[in-house]
């Protein structure tokens, strides 16, 4: 098993902090785990996708769901197939390995290249999932008892473990993991993210956007407050529908776009109307809701 340490920098259309970038290398460079927090929206999965784009590696993503067991992404043993070859196909069924199939672990071991694999939203799955991979993630092996085979991973992948913190996760699961919190990105650097995307986007439309964007942010008791993919849609929205940018703070056109909740809506359009005029709040509520 080799294990290579190419330094990341982030790519040109992820803006990565220093803190992030240094956290990423740290992990490879020790070859451990990254523990990715923070609330959805925050590029954890994305982030995954830039290493493996900025490092030149093949991408495995590991979808994990309240469903999911450690089994699963080492192997599986298809003993459904095998009865259904016995009764009715003209296969050899006492080759048993011909019944096994890899998971994205396994998948990521036995890849003649180093990957970067991505365990996406580990708190969906039970207290027992981030347990039942501790050894397999420190030893990169595992072992298949139907073949009496040990699968070695031939590479290192670079594991990227991803959680919105739904439920906390294991201390010893912890100890083995660099962690890092993704904080909401803050204007100046969510403008550069949002100029990366739209290169062409006029100024005053954009400050305006952000300074609409981070007062919904601001309110409380919303529900889901929007995201960063959430406010590049927006944006994009604004600029399409040729809204003028003296409008957006006070209208908040294309609402829709922002907001998927129909209480946060509500609660959005009921606070607006309060701190503006009701001729104002009336012909934003016709462009938000009929364009």
């Amino acid at each position: 098993m080799t294990t290579n340490f190419s330094r990341f920098e982030g790519t040109e259309d992820y803006i990565v902090s220093e803190d992030l970038r240094n956290s990423v290398n740290v992990a490879v460079a020790l070859s451990k785990p990254l523990l990715l927090k923070g609330e959805p929206g925050t590029g954890k999965t994305l982030l995954a996708q830039s290493i493996a784009k900025a490092l030149g590696l093949q991408l495995i993503i590991w979808n994990i769901k309240s469903t999911t067991k450690a089994q699963d992404g080492l192997y599986v043993y298809d003993t459904v197939q095998r009865l259904y070859d016995t009764q009715f196909g003209n296969k050899d069924v006492s080759d048993i390995k011909q019944y096994i199939k890899l998971g994205k672990l396994g998948e990521a071991f036995t890849s003649e290249q180093q990957v970067v694999l991505l365990i996406d939203e580990i708190d969906k799955a039970d207290l027992e999932f981030p347990n039942d991979l501790l050894w397999e993630l420190d030893v990169m092996n595992f072992h298949i008892p139907e073949t009496s085979e040990t699968i070695t991973a031939k590479n290192r992948p670079i594991v990227i473990i991803t959680s919105n913190a739904e439920k906390e996760l294991p201390d010893p699961f912890l100890r083995r993991c660099i962690f890092h919190y993704i904080s909401f990105p803050e204007a100046d650097m969510m403008e550069q993210i949002i100029k990366v995307h739209y290169p062409d986007l006029e100024n005053t439309l954009l400050n305006e956007a952000l300074k609409a964007f981070y007062w919904i942010r601001s309110q409380h008791n919303l529900h889901k407050k929007p995201s960063t993919s959430e406010l590049l849609d927006w944006v994009q929205a604004l600029s399409a529908g040729g809204i003028s940018p003296d409008h957006i703070y006070q209208e908040l056109p294309f609402l829709g776009t922002l907001l998927k909740k129909n209480q946060d809506f509500d609660t959005i359009l009921r606070r607006v109307h309060n701190r503006g005029t009701g001729e104002n709040q009336q012909t934003g509520t016709r462009i938000f809701r009929n364009w």
